[in-house]
């Protein structure tokens, strides 16, 4: 019975290891949590953008309506310039693309709000409010703020 001490014939004592393989793999933890932030900070600030034209708008005791879609809204500003939601038209366009815009979204019986600067000329507000009645639409209605102090 022999015994052999030592390495013997392989490699004379020296001990190969293999070396371990690098892992590539992204730890998308730290994604997603920058994620999640971005989300929750865009779900806060989206309600607060819906109306881009600014104006100062009169005051009134009258309650709100209640709303089931996003509403069509016509702004008036001081200057007398006429917005489509946040777009702004010139007068003569304004019947054209708001039918257009209307028949997309189902038909002439859909509710339009018309907002309009509290320093902003009378005869331009019914202007706009005499082209809309003209083109046959009968849901408009005049937006106001709530009255402060009363």
């Amino acid at each position: 019975m022999g015994m052999s001490i030592g390495g013997g014939s392989s490699g004379g004592g020296r001990r190969h290891y293999r070396r371990a393989n690098v892992m590539a793999e992204i730890n998308v933890t730290p994604m997603v949590d920058v994620m999640l932030v971005l989300l929750i900070i865009f779900m806060v600030s989206a309600p607060l953008l819906t109306v881009g034209v600014p104006l100062d708008l009169p005051q009134t005791a009258a309650k709100s309506l209640d709303q089931d879609k996003e509403p069509l809204t016509l702004s008036v500003q001081l200057t007398g310039k006429v917005f489509l939601n946040n777009t702004e038209i010139p007068m003569n366009e304004l019947v054209p693309k708001l039918t257009a815009v209307t028949q997309a979204r189902g038909g002439l019986d859909e509710r339009i709000f018309v907002r309009g600067d509290t320093k902003v000329d009378y005869g331009t507000v019914m202007r706009v409010m005499g082209r809309l009645s003209a083109a046959g639409f009968k849901r408009v209605a005049l937006v106001t703020e709530v009255e402060q102090g009363n």
